[in-house]
């Protein structure tokens, strides 16, 4: 790799731990780490949210989808505007609203307010777990790139290299500094992909003669999916807006619920059409590039002895030049860390304020709970370090993380936030009942009818045991509405 690729890279990764040692001493409280003082503006939001949630794991698996099914590997993303725009409509105006009212800084919050302490910690528990896996997908999403790229770098290189300086920002800065640089990171990244990613791919490829000579037509087609793989996305992707930590801190964040909702309808055009189109057809052009036979002298002589989320990060290593080989480096590894941060903070978050607060009450004192804010991410970021070591696909373990949250979680809170009947226990065994079916069919490797996910089944168990329990278990109403209704009547008989 050129000199002058390493001087951009390294510039970059300056800049981003620049942004963090800024904020390092910005940071007074608890409430400055974990939800940015709570006066940001809609376009930083915006452009963090989906930053967020495009991020690495989405920039490199949309390469490797766009490699395997071509253009039609975009739906993925299409199920991403879905969920901005349901979520900006039917969760912002309650949880916005909440968030002023009570101080929350954590998703798992809400589930103490609407239901009882023991369901919260187990929402905080399950919400941990889920975006310790997803942070060691981004991770393992730049480790893959590095190593693609810089033929002298190991994968566990690059695992550390990438894994220290995500951790290292995120410590010290908390959630404005991942704010801040996350919209950095996607200018970088739209402007990497517009002007230099996609123009150069295009053309090293033949244009669209060289495109139509090699690949089967389907790859050029949107209807080469099948139903069931759309649903698992759906069924997937969608609800993760509902249930995400990352989300929730970004609501809370918000100066108020107007400037929320304008931030999640830009999240959801910048993710569907945008980034859907610009990734997988980055993946298809790889895919080109390897018919042509462009990466035999790398090892790769058919498409078929090629991982597929490798196939993006070789076409950029083969047809770039010197410098814009270091700036569309960059672009990417943009969108990997504006996850891997945000991630970050979304677990030290449910570590921090739903887990050790509980057992361990930390009093008034902010500077104390900043600090053991730090050493949490500090630790988190280790431990997802040592999971991305010993795992192999992005695009597997980001939507297993997914899975697992969404299974255990999205039940509970559509319950509290629509459905009156709802009650603690419904909503404790709702979780454990989704979130342990989903991990056992996938450990198990059990294969349900028509080829859909096990998520369908793990949130199919969630609603059933959540209704069945709500109607027929030992509570009739959540103690936050019993305290709702008593103050009403106080209030009531208090009028002459």
């Amino acid at each position: 790799m050129h000199f002058i690729d390493i001087a951009i890279f390294i510039l970059y990764f300056l800049g981003m731990l620049g942004i963090g040692i800024f904020f390092y001493r910005k940071n007074e409280n608890s409430e400055d780490y974990y939800v940015g003082g709570r006066n940001m503006g809609s376009t930083h939001i915006g452009l963090s949210v989906v930053a967020t949630d495009v991020g690495g794991g989405f920039s490199i698996g949309l390469g490797g989808l766009g490699f395997i099914m071509g253009i039609s590997g975009s739906w993925m993303l299409f199920t991403g505007l879905i969920g901005a725009w349901l979520s900006a409509v039917f969760l912002i105006p309650k949880v916005n609203h909440l968030s002023k009212k009570l101080n929350l800084l954590t998703f798992p919050q809400l589930f103490e307010h609407f239901y009882n302490p023991r369901v919260a910690l187990l929402a905080g528990i399950i919400s941990v777990i889920g975006y310790l896996g997803f942070t060691s997908s981004q991770i393992l999403a730049g480790a893959k790139l590095a190593s693609a790229t810089f033929t002298t770098l190991s994968r566990n290189q690059a695992l550390i290299m990438m894994g220290a300086i995500a951790v290292a920002y995120t410590v010290a800065g908390g959630l404005k500094a991942v704010i801040y640089t996350d919209t950095v990171q996607w200018a970088i990244l739209m402007g990497g992909l517009t002007f230099i990613g996609l123009p150069i791919g295009y053309f090293a490829v033949g244009g669209y003669d060289g495109i139509s000579e090699v690949v089967h037509p389907e790859l050029l087609s949107l209807t080469n999916i099948r139903w069931p793989t759309f649903v698992n996305w759906m069924v997937t992707i969608v609800p993760i807006w509902f249930v995400g930590m990352t989300l929730y801190q970004r609501i809370y964040a918000c100066r108020d619920e107007k400037t929320a909702k304008r931030a999640w309808y830009l999240a959801g055009l910048f993710e569907y059409p945008v980034m859907a189109f610009m990734g997988v057809l980055l993946g298809l052009f790889a895919r080109v590039g390897a018919e042509q036979g462009l990466f035999i002298h790398l090892g790769y002589d058919t498409p078929g002895s090629m991982d597929a989320e490798m196939g993006l990060p070789l076409l950029l290593r083969t047809v770039l030049p010197a410098g814009l080989m270091g700036l569309m480096l960059s672009a990417y590894f943009s969108a990997i860390m504006s996850t891997a941060d945000s991630c970050l903070m979304a677990a030290s978050g449910n570590l921090v304020t739903d887990i050790l607060e509980k057992a361990f009450p930390f009093g008034d004192d902010d500077k104390k709970v900043l600090r053991v804010s730090q050493l949490a991410t500090l630790g988190i970021g280790a431990a997802a370090l040592f999971i991305a070591m010993n795992m192999q696909n992005v695009l597997e373990l980001m939507l297993l993380s997914y899975a697992f949250m969404v299974s255990g979680l999205f039940v509970p809170i559509i319950g509290a936030l629509f459905w009156q009947r709802s009650t603690p226990t419904a909503a404790f065994w709702a979780m454990l009942v989704g979130g342990s079916t989903t991990l056992t069919l996938i450990i198990l490797e059990s294969k349900l009818p028509f080829g859909l996910d096990a998520n369908v089944a793990g949130l199919s168990a969630s609603a059933l045991c959540f209704i069945l329990l709500s109607y027929f278990g030992p509570e009739t109403a959540r103690p936050g509405l019993l305290k709702a209704s008593l103050l009403k009547k106080v209030e009531n008989e208090a009028q002459p």
